[in-house]
């Protein structure tokens, strides 16, 4: 007998109710997807996922009082990670992309996405993979070098090897694991177990953390 397909608990979080019913309702025409709450601020979305327990929260970035950065580092505090993040942008807010990725989200998605890309987010997400393009890595580039110019370095590479170095450059580059196995030379399997041990010696979560790492430790410049 064939077990049923998971379904993924999503919240979606917009003080703008347009858009914040536009996608819960791209989201329920899904079987595999089920909204279970709508909030039309971070307050809201913060109580309601203590409620609801949702796998997937949809958070706008901008939302009065409890802006969707604050409510998604206490939703992820709250659900000891169990909750992923998928933060909703209108432009890409680079101020805002080194902030909301060091308080846990795993990824961004435009308002203006298509419905595929949407529901891949959502899915990517859900799978507690992280949704980092080049261009988000490209802002999180420069929100990095505005923000951590003088900053001390606060993590360490220690104890990686030199090829598990190498995909860690790459990875903060934005580049795929296709991609980063065509730029080695090495098998899609290979890249995934390079990627799994330098997750697990630099106790990352996803690839945003890896991102985020590769330049505290100076791994990789801004310049670069």
């Amino acid at each position: 007998m064939t077990a049923a397909p998971r379904v993924i608990r999503t919240l979606v979080a917009d003080d703008q109710a347009v858009v914040r019913t536009a996608f819960a309702n791209l989201l329920a025409t899904q079987a595999d997807i089920e909204v279970v709450a709508e909030a039309e601020d971070g307050a809201g979305a913060v109580r309601l996922a203590a409620e609801h327990r949702p796998d997937v929260v949809l958070l706008d970035i901008r939302m009065p009082g409890t802006n969707g950065i604050e409510a998604a580092r206490a939703i992820l505090d709250a659900s000891g990670g169990a909750t992923k993040a998928l933060m909703l942008t209108t432009f890409g807010l680079d101020e805002y992309v080194y902030e909301a990725l060091a308080a846990g989200a795993s990824g961004f998605l435009l308002k203006d996405a298509t419905f595929p890309e949407l529901l891949h987010a959502v899915r990517v997400v859900a799978a507690g993979n992280a949704l980092l393009s080049p261009e988000i890595t490209k802002r999180l580039v420069a929100e990095f070098a505005r923000q951590r110019a003088t900053a001390p370095l606060n993590r360490s590479v220690e104890g990686l090897t030199t090829r598990e170095a190498e995909v860690l450059v790459l990875i903060a580059r934005g580049l795929s694991n296709a991609e980063i196995a065509a730029h080695l030379t090495i098998t899609d399997h290979t890249v995934k177990t390079h990627i799994n041990r330098l997750f697990a010696k630099l106790d990352l979560r996803d690839r945003a953390q890896a991102v985020i790492t590769a330049y505290e430790t100076g791994l990789i410049r801004p310049s670069l």
